[in-house]
């Protein structure tokens, strides 16, 4: 290619401006006399060639400056790594490479006559998109994740296709507008987002040739092949073809490209335990080199006594790397006898195993003496896994399909409801193999009571904002003295200028924290604090070792401190992994209570649903006396976790409250496993009822106060009848006894919330066992056990 594409949002002038300027910045505090020497040279060099940073529009043009360019970019392609490393300048998307490691170079001149250099998968339409993307991220400090997986496939002298993974290098650009670009607004980019096919706005908004790219990008290329053909082999293992023959010919196509021979052959016998005997596959074009023309033959007889002792005895792989010698060697068995047949002069036999059982022989034979041998059999090791799986799915009956169907049509089912899915998955294989059509069907079931409760982090938002203003003020002050430093040794009137500003963010920190906070100090850091830090590196070693310990201490990816955040994170991870698996484990006694659905999920705490009645179960009667002890069950629980949240923050970073919460509904309800969203959810207007309460009780406030119904160290329990009230009242005596709740329960009138009327609440302190190996009967409030906490 020797000129641009007209259809792009800039106009692309490749120039080397960001190299010099680089040199420049380095000579300035370069110590060393043979680097300053050598930089100078170049830079004096390149002054006899203004076009290679004034900017070259025509690529035809770069040809003149072959030998400059060589010398201005020597660091950044060393040619002591030109042999190993696969890698170019270019810019992007154009297909155009220039100053090509000798690795490169001898890769393209494998490729035949007439191969033309074309990133895999990428339209016209895709890479305008992108180019306008990293204008908007580049020039307009965006940040719009389009990025995506870039490939080159180039064939080699074999014609085998070789794939490249693209990494692209953007740190010598400059990009900035023409005359006639248009300013763009946040009002733009949320349109454009919103609209990412439609070409014709993109380029209404970024209009052909408005803005100029200046500078070259850095390619390297990774040899992928091998990982890519794996993954492909993978995916035609696990995933059913459309025929047995598309799968061998797919098989045979990855093999030959991971093995980089060009014409090797699959073959598959299949080993029959109950005869002990081999057999060809049921598809009749499918090879087996150890059977021929054979259909069937004995194990003993079809390999030698040493392939019987590597593939039956050892299940490891018995490898023929010159099969003239290997007759010699038998006296022409059986073995040797097949293979001459069939033109097979190396092979690799490969014994399929799963769960400890032989499926079969994997057959791979090439026409060439030592292609295939005991050393390349290393390359199945992570292959055959797979292979093994395919083969036993193959042999699975129709349960398995069944379980497929539900898999993929429903995802993870609960094991008290599978009998339905079970069910309606039959009948969907049914009608599928009648006539082709089949639907899996939405799942209702009628007159079910629902349970919800949750233990959620108190003032979870204010924990987490108070975690961040202490990392920001924590960095700051880091870089306060560090700044202080620099000011002793040298009284640079910049030094005050950050000063002020870094004690002006930090009082605006102590006093508050809003949304943009972050942002601000994250922008400060990048414009102002990190440039200053890599000049005080180069000051003195006391400020270089200041700097140092400073960065050690930032978050690689973000350029922050998250020392408090991550205490946060942390606490919170660990106090919901373990109320999960606690709430997992009292199910299973739940269970033997009434066969339900549950279903519990982590937001800042964990929230659970329960779903029982008699649709839900076959061939059990329901009596409400299971749901009354489900309730009792859930209250207890509850109390449980309480204890469980408080005893586990003894080993926890940081220390945080818990409220709990229990919605009573006491009508019957229908529920649906909707097909389009794999989940449960109630059924019709009237049931939405009960989620719009569940989503909105835990911010209810008692009526005519401001006080949340929801309170650290007790359980609120929120219901609209007085029935509820009376058998909550029975449980709360009971565990009363047990030493789980407190005496004293009040009984609570909630404010009215959008679209919910009429709700009541009663509330009850939790008692505590502060050591979890402590007998139950040492209880204490929660005031006492914050005592001990703290």
């Amino acid at each position: 290619m020797t000129k641009q594409k007209e259809e792009l949002p800039f106009e692309i002038q490749i120039s080397f401006h960001k190299v010099v300027e680089q040199y420049k910045k380095q000579l300035e505090y370069e110590e060393n006399e043979v680097a300053r020497n050598y930089i100078k040279s170049i830079l004096e060099h390149v002054k006899s060639f203004p076009a290679l940073t004034n900017g070259i529009k025509d690529f035809n043009e770069l040809k003149k400056y072959k030998e400059p360019v060589r010398v201005l970019l020597d660091d950044l392609f060393p040619s002591v790594l030109t042999n190993n490393e696969i890698k170019a300048a270019s810019v992007p998307f154009q297909n155009f490479l220039f100053n090509r490691s000798k690795r490169l170079k001898k890769i393209m001149e494998s490729a035949p006559d007439g191969f033309k250099l074309k990133i895999r998968n990428l339209d016209n339409k895709s890479i305008y998109v992108q180019e306008c993307i990293n204008i908007l991220n580049d020039y307009y400090g965006y940040e719009i994740d389009y990025s995506r997986p870039l490939y080159f496939d180039i064939p080699d002298e074999q014609g085998i296709n070789r794939r490249f993974r693209i990494a692209l290098n953007g740190d010598f650009i400059d990009i900035f507008p023409k005359e006639q670009a248009r300013k763009i607004t946040d009002e733009d980019v949320d349109e454009l987002l919103q609209n990412v096919e439609d070409i014709d706005l993109w380029k209404e908004k970024f209009p052909p040739q408005s803005w100029i790219f200046k500078g070259f990008t850095i390619v390297n290329l990774t040899d992928v092949t091998m990982d890519d053909a794996i993954s492909e082999l993978k995916t035609a293992l696990l995933f059913e073809k459309s025929s047995e023959q598309d799968e061998l010919l797919k098989l045979e196509e990855i093999f030959r490209s991971i093995y980089k021979i060009p014409d090797l052959r699959v073959g598959f016998t299949v080993y029959n335990p109950q005869d002990e005997v081999f057999e060809k596959m049921e598809y009749k074009d499918a090879n087996s080199y150890i059977l021929n023309d054979e259909l069937i033959s004995e194990c003993r007889e079809g390999v030698c006594e040493e392939g019987f002792n590597n593939i039956f005895k050892e299940f490891s792989f018995f490898s023929i790397a010159n099969v003239e010698e290997y007759a010699k060697k038998t006296k022409n068995n059986i073995l040797s006898k097949r293979l001459k047949e069939s033109d097979v002069k190396s092979c690799i036999l490969a014994p399929v195993v799963k769960n400890n059982r032989l499926l079969g022989i994997l057959e791979l034979v090439a026409t060439n003496k030592n292609q295939l041998n005991s050393i390349n059999t290393i390359k199945l090791d992570e292959i055959l896994p797979y292979i093994a799986t395919a083969v036993d799915r193959n042999r699975s009956d129709f349960e398995n399909r069944v379980k497929a169907v539900i898999q993929s049509e429903c995802t993870s089912i609960h094991p008290s409801v599978l009998w339905v899915f079970e069910k309606e998955a039959k009948k969907y294989i049914r009608d599928y193999d009648d006539d082709g059509l089949a639907s899996f069907k939405d799942i209702v079931f009628k007159d079910i009571y629902p349970l919800y409760g949750q233990i959620d982090v108190v003032a979870s938002s204010e924990a987490r904002n108070e975690a961040i203003q202490k990392d920001l003020l924590h960095q700051l002050k880091e870089i306060q003295s560090i700044i202080d430093k620099a000011y002793s040794l040298e009284k640079l009137p910049i030094y005050e200028q950050v000063k002020f500003r870094i004690s002006d963010f930090m009082e605006d920190l102590e006093n508050s924290l809003n949304a943009s906070s972050e942002q601000k100090v994250f922008n400060l850091l990048q414009k102002e604090v990190n440039p200053i830090m890599s000049h005080l590196r180069n000051q003195s070693s006391e400020l270089k070792k200041l700097v140092e310990e400073y960065q050690n201490k930032l978050n690689p990816e973000t350029g922050i401190i998250y020392n408090h955040r991550k205490n946060y994170d942390k606490t919170v991870q660990q106090i919901n992994r373990t109320m999960s698996r606690f709430l997992d484990r009292k199910q299973i006694d739940a269970q033997k209570i009434y066969p339900h659905y549950f279903e519990r999920y982590k937001t800042d705490g964990v929230d659970h649903n329960i779903y029982i009645g008699a649709s839900m179960v076959r061939d059990r009667p329901f009596n409400k006396v299971y749901l009354y002890n489900l309730r009792l069950w859930q209250l207890s629980t509850m109390c449980e976790m309480e204890n469980r949240f408080y005893q586990l923050q003894q080993n926890t970073p940081i220390k945080l409250d818990a409220a709990s919460l229990i919605l009573v509904y006491n009508s019957t309800m229908s529920i649906r496993y909707r097909m389009d969203e794999k989940k449960f959810d109630v059924d019709g207007t009237y049931n939405a009822r009960y989620e719009i309460i569940k989503k909105r009780i835990d911010k209810s406030f008692i009526k005519g106060t401001e006080e949340r119904v929801t309170q650290k160290g007790k359980i609120a329990i929120v219901y609209s009848q007085r029935s509820d009230e009376k058998e909550y009242l029975r449980y709360i005596k009971y565990l009363q006894t047990k030493n789980y709740l407190g005496e004293e329960v009040e009984l609570l009138d909630l404010e009215d919330v959008q679209g919910v009327v009429g709700l009541k609440a009663m509330r009850v302190e939790v008692l505590y066992t502060p050591n979890s190996n402590e007998p139950d009967d040492r209880t204490i409030t929660y005031e006492n056990l914050m005592e001990e906490l703290h």
